[in-house]
């Protein structure tokens, strides 16, 4: 899960997170920034559960809102809790989520859009080599070797795209979040975000409209659209 939120005292913050963490036996990574957090953790259900909790009893992070999918196996090797100057590194300063965000399409009403086939200019925000592991159909690819690299790219779109209805969409909605506003600054007049991003998608609608699977940053390599991984662990 992630949230874009004014945070302060991050080297508090990050320590009773550490702490927390090791409690609960949690593995995987969480990033804070002044401009919010962003985790991505692996335990037992009840260990996730009381680290949500934890999570919803700061008032500035009690609208976060965590994606859940199993493991058969911990992805993770380590307990890492970072602070960063930014969640997600775009270096655009005047791009701020917590203060103004983007429309939001919920995936349900995007599948009916491709169901109804509906004109819309789907816009990858991934990396390259994620979009190689899976991707929409007919999808725009960037071929970003970063997320650092998407407002230099953004630069080359046909500014005939200006006036379509552009969603852009990533693996958990943070990468696209930041990426729609961009579009916005840049002209765009009609963006909109994927809500939670493709792995909410698959959770709402399964792999319609997708081919291929899922990248994630972890040991599980890839997930199908039933969120199961592309290879199972032999450690």
């Amino acid at each position: 899960g992630y949230k874009f939120v004014a945070l302060d005292a991050l080297d508090d913050l990050k320590a009773r997170l550490d702490r927390r963490c090791h409690e609960l036996a949690l593995k995987g990574t969480i990033l804070l920034s002044f401009e919010g957090i962003n985790v991505v953790l692996a335990g037992s259900d009840k260990a996730t559960t009381s680290f949500q909790a934890t999570i919803h009893a700061d008032p500035r992070l009690a609208g976060l809102r965590f994606k859940r999918s199993e493991s058969a196996y911990q992805p993770f090797d380590r307990m890492r809790v970072k602070v960063k100057k930014e969640i997600i590194t775009l270096r655009m300063p005047g791009v701020d989520p917590a203060k103004a965000r983007a429309p939001a399409i919920a995936a349900a009403k995007l599948k009916r859009w491709l169901d109804e086939g509906r004109e819309v200019v789907l816009l990858d925000t991934r990396n390259a080599f994620e979009v190689d592991a899976g991707t929409f159909d007919n999808a725009m690819d960037l071929r970003l070797g970063s997320f650092g690299q998407f407002a230099q790219a953004a630069e080359r779109l046909d500014p005939s795209l200006r006036d379509k209805t552009v969603v852009t969409f990533c693996t958990g909605g943070i990468r696209c979040e930041k990426a729609a506003l961009v579009l916005i600054e840049k002209g765009f007049r009609n963006v909109f975000q994927l809500d939670g991003g493709i792995l909410h998608y698959f959770e709402e609608c399964g792999d319609a409209h997708f081919k291929g699977r899922c990248f994630v940053f972890d040991q599980r390599v890839a997930l199908d659209g039933n969120l199961q991984p592309e290879v199972a662990s032999t450690q």
